[in-house]
């Protein structure tokens, strides 16, 4: 069975930095195309940043030069660095896993940037 499960979520003020990381169990990571969503109260889902299997990144305009996708293959994890945070990624964070056999979430971590 595929668990995906996503960390690092919290409190920080607003400039603060703060790491996501996602894990999983029964897939190998590194084979995966991999995305943080993240969805607001109020607001849809959407697309933080992707890596790919070639791993290459990519971001929405609003995080660009903020935020760092990367993958640890020893580890089976992706993690997302996100520095310089405002209140406007205040969010529940998703990690997604996609490859030939499925699409996997995880459960979801609460980032909240507030004074």
């Amino acid at each position: 069975q595929v668990q995906v499960v996503e960390s690092g979520g919290g409190l920080v003020q607003p400039g603060g930095s703060m790491r996501l990381t996602c894990e999983a169990a029964g897939i190998t990571l590194s084979e995966c195309h991999m995305g943080w969503y993240r969805k607001a109260p109020g607001k849809y889902r959407e697309l933080v940043s992707v890596i790919t299997v070639g791993n290459n990144p990519s971001y929405r305009d609003s995080v660009k030069g903020r935020f760092t996708i990367s993958r640890d293959n020893a580890k089976n994890t992706v993690t997302l660095q996100m520095d310089r945070l405002r209140p406007e990624d205040t969010a529940v964070y998703y990690c997604n896993a996609k490859n030939n056999d499925g699409d996997y979430w995880g459960q979801g971590t609460q980032v909240t940037v507030s004074s």
